[in-house]
C-alpha cells in the first residue's frame, strides 16, 4: 500500500492535510483545511491508479477521472456531499468534497450490537427513504450515475439526523452507447453488497438495478446485524441466503419481501427502479407511523391507573357543568 500523505502537507497550494480518515487499496480519504476559505474543513478523496500502467492507459484513466469528476461537481442534493474541486497531483487524482461529520451506519450498527440490541425497523426505513432520494437523483441524471459501492460504511448520519451517501470514489457513468469505458480507477464494490453482474467490472452489464441490489443488501445488514451471503456464494449454494425474519423476527413481512426482491440474483427479478423499491417500503413505514400515533393498550391502562384521581375530578366538573346548563 502506498505511503499516506503526512499531516501538514499542502496540495494544489490550497488544501492542507489534517489527517487520514480512511484508506483502502484504491487510495485514501483525508480531512483537510481549505486555506482559501478560512474555517472550512473538507474531505480529500485520493484515487491511486493501478501500478505499472502504460502511458496511453494512464492518459485514458486521467481523462475518465476528469470526465466523471466534472459530472459529480455538478450534482447538488442534500443527501450527497457536494464535490467542489478535482485535480491531479503527484500522479494521483483527487476529489474535494464536503466533510461530513457524524458516524457511519456501520459504526451505529456495531454500537447497537455491543448493547445487545437490533436497530429498529422504523429507524432503518427512515434512512432508506433518504437513500432512495439520493439514488433516484443520481439515476435521474443524463447519463445516469451509478454509485456501485453502497454499504453501511459509506453512509453517514449527521448529528442532525441527515443521511449522506459519502463515497463518490466508485461511481460509474452509464454511457448511452456501447463504448467501453476504462475502469482502472474504479473498484469493484464490496463483496457482500455486490450483485453477480458487477463481478466482471465493465464486462458485466451493470445498471440501476445493481444499485438496488446493494441498497437491499445494506438494509438486510442493518436490520439483521449481519451481511447477507454474497452473490458468488449464493450462486454456488442457493440455500445459503437466510431470510431476514429468521434472524430478526421483529422485521415486518412486507419489509422482508421488499429486501428479498431487491437482492434477487437476476436483475430482471429485482424492482426495476429505486422508486419501485421505495414504494414497497413506503407502505411499511407509513403503517408503522400510524401505529406509533396510538399508544399500546397496556400504556392506556397504565395512564388511566396513574391519573385516576385527575380523571375523576375532570369528570365531576364536566357533570356539574352539564347540570348547571340544564338548570338554566
Amino acid at each position: 500500500m502506498s505511503q499516506l500523505i503526512k499531516p501538514g502537507t499542502v496540495l494544489r497550494q490550497r488544501y492542507q492535510v489534517l489527517g487520514c480518515v480512511g484508506q483502502g487499496g484504491m487510495g485514501a480519504v483525508y480531512r483537510a483545511a481549505d486555506l482559501r476559505l478560512e474555517g472550512r474543513v473538507c474531505a480529500l478523496k485520493e484515487v491511486r491508479p493501478e501500478p505499472d500502467l502504460g502511458a496511453s492507459t494512464l492518459a485514458q484513466v486521467q481523462q475518465q477521472f476528469h470526465r466523471e469528476a466534472s459530472v459529480l461537481a455538478r450534482l447538488d442534493h442534500p443527501n450527497l456531499p457536494k464535490v467542489s474541486d478535482y485535480f491531479t497531483e503527484g500522479g494521483r487524482e483527487y476529489l474535494v468534497m464536503d466533510f461530513v461529520a457524524g458516524q457511519d451506519l456501520r459504526q451505529v450498527m456495531e454500537e447497537a450490537k455491543r448493547a445487545g440490541r437490533m436497530l429498529s425497523e422504523r429507524r432503518v426505513l427512515q434512512w432508506a427513504e433518504q437513500l432512495c432520494d439520493a439514488l433516484s437523483y443520481l439515476h435521474g441524471q443524463d447519463p445516469p450515475v451509478l454509485h456501485r459501492d453502497i454499504k453501511p460504511a459509506n453512509i453517514k448520519e449527521t448529528p442532525g439526523g441527515l443521511i449522506k451517501l459519502v463515497d463518490f470514489g466508485l461511481v460509474k457513468l452509464l454511457a448511452t452507447d456501447e463504448t467501453r469505458t476504462v475502469t482502472v480507477l474504479q473498484g469493484r464494490g464490496t463483496i457482500a453488497y455486490t450483485p453477480l453482474e458487477q463481478y466482471g467490472g465493465d464486462t458485466g452489464h451493470t445498471d440501476i438495478r445493481s444499485d438496488v441490489y446493494a441498497l437491499g443488501a445494506t438494509l438486510y445488514h442493518l436490520l439483521t446485524g449481519q451481511p447477507p451471503a454474497d452473490a458468488k456464494q449464493r450462486f454456488l449454494h442457493p440455500d445459503s441466503l437466510i431470510p431476514p425474519r429468521e434472524i430478526n423476527s421483529r422485521i415486518s413481512p412486507a419489509t422482508e419481501r421488499a429486501i428479498m426482491a431487491a437482492i434477487a440474483m437476476h436483475p430482471d427479478d429485482r424492482p426495476p427502479t429505486v422508486e419501485t423499491f421505495r414504494s414497497m417500503l413506503h407502505d411499511v413505514l407509513f403503517s408503522d407511523a400510524l401505529v406509533t400515533i396510538l399508544p399500546p393498550r397496556a400504556e392506556w391502562r397504565r395512564s388511566i391507573a396513574e391519573n385516576g384521581g385527575l380523571l375523576a375530578l375532570v369528570g365531576g366538573l364536566l357533570l356539574l357543568a352539564l347540570l348547571f346548563t340544564l338548570l338554566l
